[in-house]
């Protein structure tokens, strides 16, 4: 939920607060909302019965960046994915060739990570050193706006997760998504002018010797 949503809903708490609460307890209960975080909003309402924990789910994920990049909603510079997750280039990168893996489910603890995750991370790590030769990849999963992500971090001097960012340029993303996206295999030329001329090759015939 955001801001103006979260101070809305206390609002309107508040207010049947005070209209039905006894008045030696309507403060108690006011300043008790009042000091309320997000989650301990959300635990109200849904304990309350005002909102049911699959519609926050909805709610949460409809919200989601990363599950509108996973929808198609929002381009991204997509390298590679398997059954369960994408792998994307960071558009505001610590290093060349920074890339996130995301989970194609909302994923909000790192602890439901799904192991394919980590080895789709570890084939764009294999990739990265081979086409950018950097001095190591850093690994990590983090946690950004309530999803799950996995940074695959190439390291060239002393670059960490903590690092600052820079927003790189569409044309640089352009060519590292040439460079490092996974493209389907193709038939060598050898096997296919193979298989061509088997294609086109006569069957022989086997004549009887002439009789005289």
């Amino acid at each position: 939920m955001e801001s103006s949503q979260i101070q809305s809903i206390k609002k309107q708490i508040i207010n049947q607060i005070t209209s039905t609460f006894p008045e030696n307890r309507k403060q108690e209960a006011i300043e008790k909302v009042e000091s309320m975080n997000h989650e301990e909003l959300e635990e109200f309402l849904i304990q309350n019965k005002l909102i049911k924990t699959s519609e926050l789910e909805q709610e949460v994920v409809k919200k989601c960046i990363f599950c509108s990049i996973i929808k198609g909603d929002i381009p991204t510079n997509k390298i590679d994915e398997n059954k369960f997750a994408i792998a994307t280039l960071e558009i505001n990168p610590i290093s060349k060739g920074h890339s996130i893996i995301i989970p194609k489910e909302h994923i909000e603890n790192s602890t439901h990570l799904p192991s394919q995750a980590f080895t789709l991370a570890k084939k764009i790590s294999k990739k990265i050193k081979l086409k950018l030769k950097p001095k190591e990849i850093i690994i990590n999963s983090a946690n950004i706006l309530g999803h799950e992500i996995i940074n695959v971090l190439p390291v060239y001097k002393d670059e960490n997760i903590g690092s600052p960012k820079q927003q790189a340029k569409p044309e640089e993303l352009e060519k590292l998504k040439i460079l490092l996206e996974s493209k389907p295999r193709k038939k060598s030329v050898k096997k296919l002018k193979s298989e061509k001329s088997k294609e086109i090759k006569e069957p022989k015939l086997w004549l009887n010797p002439r009789i005289p």
